[in-house]
């Protein structure tokens, strides 16, 4: 079997003259019917790949990726400051092997340490170690401060698309509406 390949993401700028998304969506409608579907998954999809790049830049100072933020965040809002693996990957939505990677980075940054979970004799728990605090205090600061790389939309319409998302997320059942 081949391996699959991967073509390079590509994040920067790419000052083209037309939207590659919407005349794509204008080729599809000529050959599939219907494009807005498509056009909006693409979009999302390009969206996606923006921001990951910009958050992770922003990141990059902390040497965290925004996956690794995210589950710092997560132990921040812990009533103790410690959460099961499991745990971390249900609220994270990731699959345990990506939690146990994403910790184990973090451990060796020193930033959370692995405890024996005391509830369960098998399970292990992620704690949040001072100086993972101090690294969540200081890049909430610098992405609070890059708005999250949203910049260009208002209060409204960043509101207006969470309440959009939210819908497919219910539909897949992340939550009950």
């Amino acid at each position: 079997m081949r391996p699959r390949y991967r073509s390079p993401v590509v994040t920067g700028q790419l000052n083209l003259p037309f939207d590659p998304i919407e005349r794509a969506a204008e080729r599809w409608r000529v050959h599939f019917g219907p494009s807005s579907a498509m056009a909006a998954v693409t979009s999302i999809m390009r969206a996606h790949q923006i921001l990951l790049s910009q958050l992770d830049a922003l990141l990059k100072p902390y040497d965290l990726t925004f996956a690794r933020y995210e589950a710092l965040v997560l132990l921040t809002f812990s009533r103790t400051g410690a959460l099961p693996l499991s745990k971390i990957g249900e609220r994270l939505m990731v699959h345990p092997t990506s939690v146990t990677n994403t910790v184990s980075r973090l451990e060796r940054a020193d930033l959370v340490r692995r405890l024996p979970n005391p509830r369960d004799g098998r399970g292990v728990l992620a704690e949040i170690t001072d100086r993972g605090r101090e690294v969540v205090r200081l890049a909430t600061a610098d992405l609070m401060a890059a708005g999250f790389g949203m910049t260009m939309y208002g209060e409204d319409e960043l509101e207006q698309m969470f309440d959009l998302l939210k819908t497919l997320r219910v539909a897949a059942g992340d939550f009950e509406g």
